[in-house]
């Protein structure tokens, strides 16, 4: 299938940057275990009481698969389409035999993929020597993070996406594509645990898609959802999932009316 192609071409591609991949993996591993320390103080200085719901070994663990996920969701920004974009390039891609969504959406598991392999499971796998961490409680919980930690991961790369389009409207969009990027940061609880915040910072997010893209699977990771709270999460997911990719597709065919190839 042209789909399962672009994703392998695509990992494979993210493969060749060994050095960028190294740094970019003990980076990630120095502001974790930074971060894990300022959750242990903090915790030590509560007496080991929990912080919304959770301990400090759901905490630490929570610093873990944060650090874990930012390459699988690209938290910190992707600019391949607004800088096709930009350059024009991107009529070759709409002329291909294949749905631009979905052609970008292979491409970008496949370094999603790659991203996860290289740097996540590394510093997972660190993360089991250095501290006690929290796992699922049983294979059923883990299933369910992984199958949340994919759409997690979708409906990130509908948000990178939409906001990428801009560049159909603005010479220049990666300002707005960093304003998107810098709000998907901290909406999403990479930065802190949602529940950490006040109540009604918690109910504003909670009607947002950000939370998808960290804080569900994780919570899902150290058992802090469960029963109907879980199955309620992953419905939401659905629901994010499709409400973002329908959007998406809006915007998309808005976009190219705007589009103008000289010579035709």
């Amino acid at each position: 299938m042209p789909l399962v192609s672009l994703a392998r071409m695509s990992f494979h591609r993210q493969l060749a940057y060994r050095a960028a991949n190294l740094a970019g993996f003990f980076t990630n591993a120095f502001f974790a275990m930074l971060r894990a320390s300022v959750l242990i103080a903090l915790y030590a200085a509560r007496d080991g009481a929990s912080v919304g719901g959770y301990t400090v070994r759901d905490a630490v663990t929570y610093t873990g698969l944060g650090q874990a996920m930012i390459g699988w969701v690209a938290l910190w920004g992707w600019w391949d389409l607004l800088l096709q974009i930009k350059t024009g390039d991107v009529a070759s891609d709409l002329q291909r035999p294949i749905p631009f969504f979905w052609y970008w959406c292979a491409q970008d598991f496949g370094r999603a993929a790659a991203q996860l392999l290289l740097r996540g499971l590394p510093m997972m796998l660190i993360y089991l020597v250095a501290y006690p961490i929290t796992l699922p409680a049983s294979a059923g919980q883990a299933l369910a993070f992984l199958v949340s930690m994919l759409m997690g991961w979708f409906i990130s790369f509908c948000w990178r996406f939409i906001y990428s389009l801009a560049g159909f409207w603005s010479p220049d969009a990666q300002g707005i594509g960093r304003m998107g990027s810098t709000l998907a940061i901290f909406a999403s609880g990479f930065l802190m645990p949602i529940g950490f915040l006040p109540p009604a910072a918690q109910t504003a997010l909670n009607f947002t898609p950000f939370p998808s893209f960290v804080m569900t699977p994780i919570s899902i990771w150290v058992n802090a959802l469960t029963g109907p709270a879980l199955a309620g999460a992953l419905a939401a997911q659905v629901f994010w999932c499709a409400a973002m990719a329908l959007v998406a597709h809006l915007i998309l065919a808005s976009g190219i009316k705007r589009l103008v190839i000289q010579g035709g």
